[in-house]
């Protein structure tokens, strides 16, 4: 009877060890794949594999993974719930936080955002990157008050956080401070020529001060840099219109209406929202 009993009793843990083993084994080919999978934009394939890793163990790294895998997807809520679970184990982590903050950006719940932030700023309250998501927080609340005083702030502790000169441009235009507007878009002329994202903030400070021919000289730049700029055809050919070019104006907005209509031609593609959504947090990929 005992050694029946140590027989049985032998082979059951060589089977738990051999599944233990196979478990170990199947969890590192997952992740493995779904890293490779998201290096290569597979994102779809990332997350299943990602979530079957998980299913065989829970993984702090491979949470991140699935995070952000999820985020090219454009499953934010899923995001969200993995990025809040990271944040739970790692409280301290500002570059977790600071992803979070991104992703309600891109969910357009800035309350949520606002609150990520102020947990972000305790953390490190001289983060300049913090301090650009407070104020894209605050554009999204209509405090362009706030935001114009966040980027400063940010800036002071950045001399070179070249998106928050162009975002604290563009917010000085909304508020009609045009000469402010103008100094820092300038600055970041002389720094970076060929961006369309500045040449076009020139141009409709250019068009705010009523200087059409110089507008559109800009407008015109813009077009150089990329030939499919919608919102430049569109602009440059209400100008056009304004200073007697009926016939460029229209032009204009007959290109303009072509290269909207191919962009809505079908669904909308969710990974190029996401990188949509990451050019207006960083625009110039710095």
């Amino acid at each position: 009877m005992g050694f029946l009993k140590a027989l049985f009793s032998g082979k059951e843990e060589d089977e738990k060890s051999q599944k233990e083993a196979e478990d170990v084994k199947n969890f590192d080919v997952l992740k493995y794949d779904g890293v490779r999978a998201l290096r290569t934009n597979e994102n779809d394939y990332a997350v299943k594999c990602f979530t079957h890793a998980l299913d065989i163990q829970d993984d702090l790294e491979v949470r991140d993974y699935l995070s952000q895998a999820y985020i090219r997807v454009g499953e934010f809520d899923s995001a969200c719930r993995q990025l809040k679970f990271l944040v739970g184990r790692q409280p301290d982590n500002l570059p977790l936080l600071i992803r979070l903050a991104s992703v309600y950006y891109m969910m357009e719940d800035y309350d949520s955002m606002l609150e990520t932030c102020e947990k972000a700023i305790l953390l490190d309250e001289n983060s300049a990157e913090t301090l650009y998501y407070f104020a894209r927080a605050y554009i999204g609340k209509d405090n362009l008050n706030g935001a114009e005083d966040a980027l400063t702030k940010a800036i002071s502790f950045n001399a070179e956080y070249y998106d928050a000169y162009l975002l604290r441009s563009e917010t000085y235009l909304k508020c009609g401070e045009l000469e402010k507007a103008d100094n820092d878009i300038l600055f970041l002329l002389n720094i970076i020529e060929d961006n369309e994202d500045i040449l076009i903030l020139k141009a409709r400070i250019e068009s705010a001060k009523n200087n059409v021919a110089e507008a559109i000289s800009y407008y015109d730049k813009v077009i150089e840099v990329n030939p499919f700029n919608v919102d430049a055809f569109r602009e440059r050919g209400e100008l056009k219109i304004k200073s007697g070019d009926m016939d460029g104006g229209q032009d204009d907005f007959d290109t303009a209406n072509e290269y909207a209509l191919q962009g809505e031609d079908g669904c909308e593609d969710i990974e190029e929202k996401v990188k949509e959504a990451y050019r207006n947090i960083n625009p110039m990929g710095l």
